[in-house]
């Protein structure tokens, strides 16, 4: 009987991998099968991709370099239709199954490109001396779906790049919406299910992105600075003189205790990483709000966006590290509606996705190719996101291929570079969608005696606010 199960969980698993090649095929709509074969050869390269010219020379590659040049600079990606393919798989869930989506911005490091345009001052903490924070490149923003447990598995959903006129809790927050619709037609969320909980570090406006999705079912947890000060609800007026109600209650300073209440829920636990854990909120606290930043251009009264403090306190830290204090926003402004302790473990795993980046860039060679344009490395960023989705796909048939010096390890604790060892074999069963090539000649090359004019160079940050500023400098100057 147990033989027959397995049977019929690996049929449907290269079914379920068999159809999401064909529709991620059928995503490329220019230069399809090229760049259908470049993701094959970053699935069974031996070893990390550190070439793209080394990709081709592999044997599911059947083209030469200079189609896959070709296909990164003029092939095209109908990246709606593939957000829809990834919200349709099978996703990790917590053990109320609830979604649990972490969101975080990684960056693609070009410091000397100067002739690639939309680069950002992306953060990049430097482990040498601690001075360099930021290095131009661009930032990318992935959406990866969280599970319940310990894993360095997450199921990225989408991607988004930062251009040098978005407004960061804009963009986050269309980004939020446009995947909570996708996820629900798609079926993995209905009316009547738990809120969809999107998990931030630190960064993110966690207060205007609450206002903005105001309307739509879904909760925002993250990490707030320490020294910030928030208000309890104000209470009535006190006297008996006529005046205009209070907007503010009574000052909660994050860094004072003595200003802290008593909270309204309290737990305490025990965590093999960091010893004893004690965990408080306080429910129904807001900032006081003030024109700056991205509030500055919000039109009537400021809004006061009510929330839940969530204060974790730990024994010790990994390496000995003192513990530092540790406050997380929650939206929903009830805090006896949910579990404190469940919630700072949530929190935790948002780690998760650390894995995830380290392995599209160590592995899968997010940040390897030395591209020009930034829709080129949209394309290769795409391309990245539909590999490591065929890895998921591909976990249920893989093997253990372990080096002679590693531990061994089951079926559920397979890494995505075990699985990806075994793709070569698995990819030979299931064959590929894409065309066989055509004979032909090479190209003429670049004709004889003649040179191209210089690229322009771009600047790095935000040029148009530069420009702009200029200009209404002129127009005073002229009035």
């Amino acid at each position: 009987m147990d033989s027959l199960q397995d049977d019929a969980a690996r049929v449907e698993a290269l079914t379920g991998l068999s159809r999401f090649r064909r529709e991620f095929y059928e995503c490329l709509t220019l230069r399809g099968d090229a760049l259908f074969e470049l993701t094959d050869a970053v699935l069974c390269a031996d070893g990390p991709v550190v070439s793209l010219p080394e990709l081709t020379l592999e044997a599911v590659h059947r083209r030469g370099h200079g189609a896959m040049y070709d296909a990164l600079a003029q092939g095209r990606i109908n990246v709606s239709r593939l957000r829809v393919a990834l919200a349709g798989l099978k996703l990790p869930r917590g053990a109320d199954r609830q979604l649990s989506i972490a969101l975080d911005v990684t960056p693609w490091p070009r410091p000397d490109a100067e002739c690639s345009p939309e680069r950002l001052h992306c953060h990049r903490p430097c482990r040498c001396d601690g001075v360099r924070q930021t290095i131009p490149g661009w930032p990318y923003q992935m959406a990866a779906v969280l599970g319940g447990g310990r894993s360095s598995w997450t199921g990225p959903l989408d991607v988004v790049r930062l251009g040098p006129g978005d407004d960061p809790t804009e963009v986050t927050a269309t980004q939020i919406r446009e995947l909570h619709a996708r996820l629900e037609r798609a079926g993995q969320w209905q009316p009547g299910d738990p809120p969809i909980l999107f998990v931030m570090d630190s960064g993110y406006d966690l207060v205007r992105l609450t206002w903005l999705l105001r309307e739509e079912p879904v909760r925002l947890l993250g990490r707030i600075r320490a020294d910030r000060v928030m208000y309890a609800p104000a209470g009535k007026r006190r006297g008996t003189n006529p005046g205009r109600p209070p907007r503010h209650g009574a000052e909660f300073r994050l860094a004072g205790p003595a200003t802290h209440p008593a909270p309204v829920q309290e737990s305490t636990g025990t965590h093999d990483r960091f010893g004893e854990v004690l965990a408080r909120c306080w429910s129904r606290m807001h900032p006081k709000p003030d024109r700056r930043g991205s509030w500055a251009n919000h039109e009537g009264q400021l809004p006061l966006v009510e929330g839940t403090l969530v204060n974790l306190a730990v024994e010790h830290l990994p390496g000995n590290r003192d513990p530092k204090p540790l406050w997380l926003w929650h939206s929903d402004p009830d805090a006896t509606a949910h579990d404190v302790d469940r919630l700072w473990r949530i929190f935790l795993r948002r780690f998760d996705i650390e894995h995830t980046f380290r392995f599209f860039k160590q592995t899968l060679g997010l940040t390897r190719p030395r591209l020009r344009n930034p829709e080129q490395a949209d394309r290769w960023v795409w391309l990245i996101l539909a590999a490591y989705a065929q890895l998921r796909l591909t976990r249920p048939l893989a093997e253990d291929l372990r080096r002679p010096w590693e531990k061994p390890l089951t079926p559920d604790q397979l890494t995505p570079g075990r699985v990806r060892r075994g793709y070569p074999r698995i990819r030979r069963t299931l064959g590929t969608p894409a065309s066989t090539p055509k004979a032909t000649r090479p190209g003429p090359g670049r004709p004889r005696g003649r040179t191209s004019t210089p690229a322009p160079r771009h600047p790095v940050g935000k040029k148009q606010h530069k420009v702009d500023r200029l200009r209404r400098v002129g127009a005073k100057e002229e009035a």
